[in-house]
């Protein structure tokens, strides 16, 4: 008979290692990670920042390149938060860290009104408070613990509640031109990093501020996207991507493409709409 221990030890060893090809995978295709990087790991105590600093800690030992990680976690004063958790877990595996402690619990709790959805100013405050944490502190990329299902997630938001094609990229600059982001997580599914978090048991801590809301759009486009995988297998690995395989001549963005001009535009753009439309009918 199989030893469960064998087999269940077998089991993660074929998802660390097929986590770390997706994550190995995303930082090549994007130049994520450079030589002397001071990468700054945003801790929140999910599944997902716990995986992907996980990941990033085992590519480190064998990277081509030499880059220090720094996990920072942000405290928001959210009421029960376990204050202690992350410190123990980052002290016992020996990870250089730091928690900034910043009330924006009570400031979205006061201009955001009962019952309405926070988390989009909750994320803005984060934001500026863990890019400026990262500009006083030398940090060159901040990584984010966002995976594929969140990239299709925040796609279809955008579509259906933005009238947008626009979704996470896996590297960004931010706006101010002082911040480079990066996703390493940007091709693992949510389904594989639930597994090895479960196999690796992480002190999980809720989110009792915007994770404890119900009926979120964000919701509804993970529940459809998930009934879209177990109908349609395949259907999410095709959509992805279709977002790495962008045709602007076949859209309908004016600002993007040279519709006026459609005879003057570049070869390259001609040759792209001659292939689909048709050199004859387009000549007619």
């Amino acid at each position: 008979m199989t030893d469960p221990t064998q087999k269940s030890r077998t089991q993660f060893n074929k998802l660390q290692k097929r986590l770390r090809h997706y994550v190995g995978d995303a930082i090549a295709d994007y130049n994520m990670i450079e030589e002397s990087d001071k990468v700054m790991v945003c801790l929140s105590g999910g599944k997902d920042s716990y995986t992907l600093l996980d990941i990033l800690l085992n590519l480190q030992k064998t990277a081509p390149v030499n880059f220090e990680l720094i996990a920072v976690n942000l405290d928001q004063k959210q009421p029960g938060f376990p204050e202690h958790v992350l410190p123990d877990y980052l002290e016992s595996i020996g990870v250089p860290y730091h928690i900034i402690e910043k009330d924006t619990y009570s400031v979205v709790k006061r201009v955001i009104p009962e019952g309405a959805t926070t988390c989009g100013l909750c994320s803005r405050l984060r934001r500026g408070t863990l890019y400026g944490y990262a500009e006083a502190n030398g940090i060159t990329k901040i990584a984010l613990g966002h995976h594929r299902d969140d990239i299709l997630e925040t796609f279809f938001l955008n579509i259906f509640y933005g009238g947008k094609l626009k979704a996470m990229p896996p590297k960004l600059l931010s706006d101010d031109k002082k911040n480079i982001v990066i996703r390493p997580l940007a091709y693992c599914r949510e389904k594989d990093i639930e597994r090895f978090s479960a196999f690796r048991n992480y002190p999980i801590i809720p989110c009792n501020l915007c994770g404890s809301q119900e009926n979120l759009q964000r919701k509804a486009m993970k529940v459809m996207l998930k009934a879209w995988d177990r109908q349609f297998p395949g259907r999410l690995e095709t959509i992805f991507t279709s977002l790495q395989n962008v045709a602007p001549s076949q859209l309908a963005d004016t600002q993007l493409f040279d519709f006026v001009n459609l005879f003057r535009v570049a070869k390259p753009n001609v040759k792209d709409i001659t292939e689909n439309a048709g050199l004859e009918v387009l000549m007619q």
